[in-house]
C-alpha cells in the first residue's frame, strides 16, 4: 500500500475502498467488526496485505484490539456506499461538516476515494470515503481517534486503542 508514510494513489485507494466495503458487508451481522462496539471483532477474515479497522454504525465506540505489525492499515473517517445504478452517475456521496483522525495526537491525512463498482452477494455497489492508510506500525500501544460528521446529522467518534504485535 503505497509508501512507508502511507500514503495511497486514488486508483488504489478506491481498490481499497471497494475491498474495505466488501469486508465489512461480509460479516454476520453477530460479528461484524461494524457494529461491533468493543473490538473483539476486529480480526474477523483480515486480509493478509492490509489491516482493515472497522467504521461505525454512528455515534461513539471505544474499542481495543490487537493489530499485527509489518502490516499497513487502512480504515475509513467518512464513508458510505449503495447499490450502483447503470448510468446514474458517480458514487453516493455525504456533505463533509467535519473529519479528522489523530494518532497518538498527531493529526492524520486523509484523502478521498471512488471506488468503481463492487460486487457484495452478487449486488453491484459504489462507494465514496474519506479514508486514511497507515504504513505498518512498530510493536508498542497506539491511540487511533477518528471524529466526522456530516450534514445530514450522521456523526462518528471512535477511539481504537492498538496493540501492535
Amino acid at each position: 500500500m503505497g509508501g512507508g508514510d502511507g500514503r495511497i494513489g486514488e486508483a488504489e485507494g478506491g481498490r481499497l475502498a471497494a475491498r474495505w466495503w466488501q469486508w465489512a458487508l461480509s460479516a454476520p451481522e453477530d460479528r461484524s467488526p461494524v457494529s461491533d462496539t468493543t473490538g473483539r471483532y476486529a480480526d474477523w477474515r483480515q486480509p493478509q496485505d492490509v489491516w482493515f479497522l472497522a467504521g461505525t454504525y454512528g455515534g461513539r465506540v471505544v474499542r481495543r484490539c490487537p493489530i499485527p505489525s509489518g502490516v499497513p492499515v487502512f480504515f475509513p473517517v467518512l464513508n458510505t456506499q449503495a447499490v450502483a445504478v447503470p448510468f446514474a452517475g458517480g458514487p453516493p456521496r455525504l456533505e463533509v461538516k467535519r473529519a479528522e483522525a489523530y494518532l497518538n495526537g498527531s493529526p492524520l491525512e486523509l484523502s478521498e476515494f471512488s471506488s468503481k463498482w463492487f460486487a457484495v452477494l452478487g449486488v453491484p455497489r459504489r462507494a465514496w470515503g474519506l479514508w486514511c492508510g497507515l504504513g505498518p506500525l512498530p510493536a508498542g500501544q497506539f491511540v487511533l481517534e477518528i471524529r466526522a460528521a456530516a450534514a445530514d446529522g450522521f456523526w462518528v467518534d471512535t477511539t481504537y486503542h492498538l496493540t501492535v504485535e
